[in-house]
């Protein structure tokens, strides 16, 4: 008898039914919307009327410290589907342009693919890069749908809600009937308080009560086919925004973005934490890919630059999330910054740029127009006018205090130590990812390969060579010099921009700038020593910076008429560069000296009609303004 049990047992334990099974998956949807900061009750928007996604957050997880990496979708869409800081492969980090990663980057669905995952994104793609989609998604296109997959399969499907784009309110919809007072909506202290601002604002919360019913759909589409108890759901923005001084701008307005994760009970231990919990950690979009692939129980690849915050290879909770900003749209900035759970660190390397520049797509909101002509008719207070001065080289921010960021915190004694730690975290972060922003957009070091030879990028000299031309100091001007006499073109490019920061100060430089904009084989090198050369024939001085010391006044203005036309000469001609990017560069330089460009007002007129249409735009912007028309206005894209 014995000897039979024995045998039988022995058989049910190589018996296929008795074999361990592999464990099934769960499903995994993202629900996403465009261009939107927590305008969430869940969140503490007490204005907000979005049950269906505060009930997600009563059930699921709520993240409060989430951010996108660029505060604009092309570059923070590089950043979701490759699991890369789009910093490290430029020109991603720039707006709608074709990054460059490693070579064995693919979109990360596909390693869910080739995990028996059936992949579908609905339907914007905007990826900043060359990814395959065919590798990356079984289909990409408005009827993509989880329901198109194999019996049984295992999906992560994506929808992406555009009700919330910057567009919305560009005069396409009316408010909502009972829809938003525009008298109880909360307007920053970096606005003016206008009827244009309250009304853009107003019809934003109509368009997230939109959104809501939206998300109800879909959701009520999981649960009719069954598979609430077996989806994994996630709803995020895509980045900040919409209204003034947030999308494109790297403050929390945007780059905090709203993200909850709702886990059905049978997939509830990989969430770590208990239903209805608040996260405080930071968290960020370069580590949503590896976040997917663990719950999914899928390797990540080497090259992720992220980290999981859920499932079975969470890592630890992290201190920072990091953001940025590069070209949007026809206009150039360069701006990093660091954020943890309280304070976000901000650090200009543009200083001399205003956050207000003329961007005609962000015109179309119509507050902005407002905004800055009481600007020119000088009826702002100090805190609204910054937007349109320069910047300061470096700002810290207490988001618990001073939720709209005005209240520069860099010289504040009791906060030097918080203010040395961001600097050195956003410092070691830009030096571990090889960060691309040094380099003038179009130049050969871009992309993730070329930055690595540190030959063609030395990187540590060249942020040491930046931080120098940010400080703009007089006394740097020798240093300058020396820099525009480098073998690297990119030492080169900052010892020019370090005497534009200076603006007619640099005269001392004026022979070196005058060899770098006729002479320099690099055209992207020319374009700030041509744009300086200008500034110094006019004698004008640097603009203010509200972090310098005060400056003596400004001489009358004395033309070298011959000086001014080397450099406007220079601009013309880069103005016609083969490169788009050049042109690019040039238009801006045009644009940026004003008045002082006008003898170049025919070369603008014809670079009007150019064939890039960022070049067009800047250039038509420009010459209206010197021709003394209206600022013109573009359609609807």
């Amino acid at each position: 008898m014995r000897t039979k049990l024995i045998t039988l047992l022995l058989a049910l334990l190589i018996s296929p039914l008795s074999r361990a099974q592999p464990p099934a998956r769960p499903n995994i949807l993202w629900i996403v919307s465009e261009d939107n900061n927590p305008y969430l009750g869940c969140y503490g928007d007490a204005i907000a009327r979005t049950p269906t996604i505060d009930s997600l957050a009563v059930k699921g997880i709520l993240y409060e410290n989430c951010f996108s990496q660029a505060p604009v979708c092309a570059p923070s869409r590089f950043t979701l589907i490759s699991g890369m800081y789009a910093t490290s492969c430029a020109p991603a980090n720039h707006m709608r342009a074709s990054g460059k990663p490693p070579a064995e980057l693919r979109g990360f669905p596909a390693y869910l693919r080739a995990a028996g995952y059936y992949t579908t994104n609905n339907a914007k793609t905007d990826y900043n890069a060359p990814i395959d989609m065919k590798d990356a998604w079984d289909e990409s296109s408005k009827k993509a749908h989880w329901r198109n997959r194999k019996p049984g399969q295992p999906f992560f499907a994506v929808f992406n809600h555009e009700v919330t784009h910057e567009s919305s309110i560009h005069g396409k919809q009316v408010p909502l009937p009972n829809g938003t007072d525009p008298a109880s909506v909360r307007i920053p202290a970096y606005t003016p308080d206008t009827p244009e601002t309250r009304a853009d604002r107003a019809l934003y919360y109509d368009n997230m009560r939109r959104l809501d019913g939206q998300v109800a759909r879909l959701l009520q589409q999981i649960d009719e086919d069954g598979l609430t108890e077996d989806t994994i759901v996630f709803y995020y923005g895509d980045n900040g925004g919409i209204l003034p001084r947030s999308k494109r701008f790297c403050y929390d307005s945007g780059l905090h973005v709203p993200l909850i994760v709702r886990f059905p009970k049978k997939w509830q231990q990989l969430a770590g934490v208990e239903p209805g919990s608040r996260v405080k950690a930071p968290v960020s979009f370069v580590d949503f890919a590896p976040t997917i692939l663990s719950l999914a129980g899928v390797d990540a690849p080497k090259y992720f630059q992220g980290q999981a915050f859920l499932g079975p290879k969470k890592g630890p909770d992290q201190e920072f999330a990091f953001g940025f900003r590069n070209r949007m749209d026809e206009r150039y900035d360069f701006v990093r910054t660091a954020r943890d759970a309280r304070y976000r660190y901000i650090r200009n390397y543009n200083p001399h740029f205003p956050d207000g520049q003329h961007v005609q797509y962000l015109w179309q909101q119509k507050g902005m127009p407002v905004w800055e002509n009481l600007f020119k008719a000088g009826k702002l207070n100090d805190v609204q006018k910054a937007f349109w001065l320069d910047k300061p080289s470096e700002m810290l921010f207490d988001l618990q205090t001073d939720p709209d960021e005005v209240k520069n915190l860099v010289d504040s004694p009791e906060h030097k130590e918080i203010l040395a730690r961001l600097r050195q975290a956003l410092r070691d972060h830009m030096l571990r990812t090889r960060d691309n922003g040094f380099i003038p957009e179009g130049c050969a070091a871009e992309g993730f390969a070329n930055s690595r030879d540190d030959k063609a990028y030395p990187l540590q000299r060249i942020m040491d060579a930046a931080d120098l031309a940010t400080g703009r100091d007089l006394s740097n001007v020798p240093k300058f010099i020396e820099a525009m006499k480098d073998p690297n073109e990119i030492i080169r490019y900052w010892g020019a921009m370090g005497c534009l920061m200076l603006r007619g100060d640099s005269m001392p430089a004026k022979d070196a700038l005058i060899a770098i904009a006729t002479n320099d084989p690099v055209p992207q090198v020319r374009v700030p020593a041509a744009e300086t050369l200008v500034w110094i024939a006019h004698s004008t001085r640097r603009s203010r910076d509200p972090s310098a010391p005060a400056l003596p006044p400004a001489p009358p203005a004395r033309l070298d008429q011959a000086l001014a036309g080397q450099g406007l000469s220079a601009l013309t001609t880069l103005l016609a560069d083969p490169s788009n990017r050049v042109r690019l560069q040039s238009a801006n330089a045009l644009d940026h000296l004003g008045h002082f460009a006008k003898p170049a007002l025919p070369a603008l007129q014809k670079a009007a009609k150019d064939k890039d249409d960022y070049v067009a735009r800047a250039a038509r912007y420009t010459a209206a303004i010197l021709a003394g028309e209206p600022a013109p206005t573009e359609p609807e894209q």
